[in-house]
């Protein structure tokens, strides 16, 4: 019996590497995925021409929200499930898999017809009774680190989803809220070896929100594959500095084709590194 509360996400009870398979794609145990696409869909022309940068760059899974759940009461709040009707024709027009973030347990059945991963936020984390309904879907689920959750909480916030018959859960590296205030988080890049060390779930990162800088995220992406991650997250936009949410940190199609050029050359040398 392990000593931790997250006995079945602990390497005590799952010794080997969860391996999350998506169709052909596959997260953990070595296998890295790409994740990418807008913080929000605002249309369906921003949302068809994410979907096209992001295959063209070499990403396999679209993310976008649709249900926003935004500080500021009178910030944009999503389309709503018209907006993840539309994420799925860009996905299925360039071959992609599609994630999004439910807010609430009354949209779960509606969004994984859509869907092919659920993505929990960081302000949802310690939300339990979502969390318990999550998993009791088929669906893999992407579970973000809470704005100041320790290791221990985000595992057992895990556990709650893996208690309920879904183990298919890749853990989110977004940033932590700390007395720095020159990055939007303070992006946490020994948490992923630590988890490896402690549990089996894969785990990604997600350096737009770290960071909250488009110019920060590059750097910060490439630290986390040094450190070992199993794959990111990334908000990019066809014209940031007009996007409904979330500009300031994400890139431009210029510069995310830029940045998986230089991942793509970055990638082989960590990966054999990892091997010894």
């Amino acid at each position: 019996m392990s000593q931790h509360p997250y006995q079945l996400g602990s390497r005590v009870f799952h010794p080997k590497d969860t391996i999350v398979e998506i169709g052909d794609i596959k997260i953990g145990g070595g296998h890295f995925v790409k994740i990418a696409g807008p913080c929000s869909v605002e249309s369906r022309e921003q949302i068809f021409n994410s979907a096209k940068a992001v295959k063209e760059a070499g990403g396999q899974i679209l993310r976008g929200g649709v249900f926003k759940p935004r500080t500021n009461p009178y910030a944009f709040q999503g389309l709503g499930i018209e907006g993840l009707k539309m994420m799925r024709e860009a996905a299925d027009a360039y071959q992609l898999k599609l994630v999004t973030e439910v807010m609430n347990e009354k949209q779960i059945d509606e969004v994984i017809q859509y869907a092919d991963l659920i993505q929990i936020g960081a302000r949802n984390m310690q939300n339990y009774d979502l969390l318990r309904a999550v998993g009791k879907q088929p669906k893999p689920v992407l579970l973000k680190r809470g704005l100041s959750a320790t290791i221990s909480e985000w595992l057992s916030a895990a556990e709650y989803i893996a208690t309920q018959g879904n183990t298919n859960i890749i853990l989110v590296e977004r940033g932590i809220r700390t007395f720095s205030d020159e990055t939007r988080n303070t992006f946490d890049v020994s948490a992923i070896p630590v988890i490896h060390q402690l549990s089996h779930y894969p785990i990604i990162i997600d350096p737009s929100h770290a960071t909250g800088h488009s110019s920060y995220v590059p750097s910060m992406t490439y630290a986390g594959i040094a450190a070992g991650a199993d794959g990111f997250i990334i908000e990019i936009h066809p014209n940031p500095k007009e996007a409904l949410s979330d500009g300031n940190q994400s890139l431009n199609f210029e510069q995310w084709s830029t940045m998986m050029d230089d991942i793509n050359q970055l990638l082989p040398v960590v990966q054999q590194l990892m091997e010894k």
